[in-house]
């Protein structure tokens, strides 16, 4: 590690790192302000594909937490920019919400359940019998599966929700066929969203609270990696994975003197 040069630019989850259950997490805003007083290149990622990146900037800034939404990437964004990329002026059915719809207007996408080149999965808090039963026939028919995140379960006040990982494992089970997952740890989206801040995976740095998606998107991107405790990754199960961050720390907090 002491080869490594230093760090220039950052990524950050948001669920765990910076907030948990809509409060922020001691230490994210003091993080977030000497990364803008720095000039510092930096994004805030999330898996969740429900948001727009405004609409999450107005969520976070009502919680006291200044992140602009050129600053953050959510596999939604992720998703269309590989579709773009992928096949320009597709066309696709959707489950998710505004988050990726709109995402998908933006490159040009058409969404419809005629025909369409995919099906692309997101997350949503309403996902119905009716929809998941369309996009069985329609993959069974030939459209591509895609993917926003692979999330078997997502936080809420109420405890655990079943997220996009689970409901694609139905469709999978219905149809035989695999999504691809285009959000951590896809090292995917961690290169798209460094490409999006003109930054370089040796001289930049992944803080996440998941050893499963967020540290080991890093690692594979090339980036210095930090787990934090403040939220799903426990101490007593880092040992079990087969890989390590660079550095696990308790908090964002322990992490601004780096800056």
């Amino acid at each position: 590690m002491a080869d490594r040069k230093p760090i220039e630019s950052w990524l950050t989850d948001m669920d765990g790192v910076l907030i948990h259950e809509g409060v922020p997490i001691p230490g994210a805003e003091a993080f977030l302000k000497k990364l803008r007083d720095s000039g510092r290149p930096f994004l805030v990622l999330t898996n969740n594909s429900i948001y727009t990146a405004r609409d999450l900037h107005a969520r976070l800034r009502r919680m006291g937490l200044d992140v602009p939404a050129g600053n953050i990437w959510t596999s939604a964004l992720a998703t269309a920019q590989f579709l773009n990329d992928q096949r320009p002026g597709g066309s696709a059915y959707v489950i998710g919400e505004a988050g990726l719809t709109t995402a998908l207007h933006d490159v040009g996408y058409v969404l419809t359940d005629h025909e369409p080149d995919f099906v692309i999965l997101g997350e949503t808090r309403t996902y119905s019998f009716e929809a998941m039963t369309k996009a069985v026939r329609l993959i069974n028919d030939g459209a591509r599966f895609i993917a926003t995140n692979p999330d078997n379960v997502g936080p809420s006040t109420e405890g655990a929700l079943p997220a996009t990982g689970s409901v694609a494992a139905l469709i999978t089970a219905a149809t035989g066929r695999k999504p691809y997952f285009v959000g951590k740890p896809n090292p995917l989206m961690m290169r798209a969203g460094l490409n999006a801040i003109g930054a370089h995976s040796e001289t930049s740095a992944m803080i996440g609270d998941r050893m499963d998606t967020d540290v080991l998107a890093g690692l594979e991107a090339g980036m210095r990696t930090f787990l934090v405790l403040s939220g799903v990754t426990q101490p007593q199960e880092v040992d079990a994975y087969p890989f390590r961050p660079s550095q696990v720390v308790d908090s964002i907090a322990d992490l601004v003197d780096l800056i």
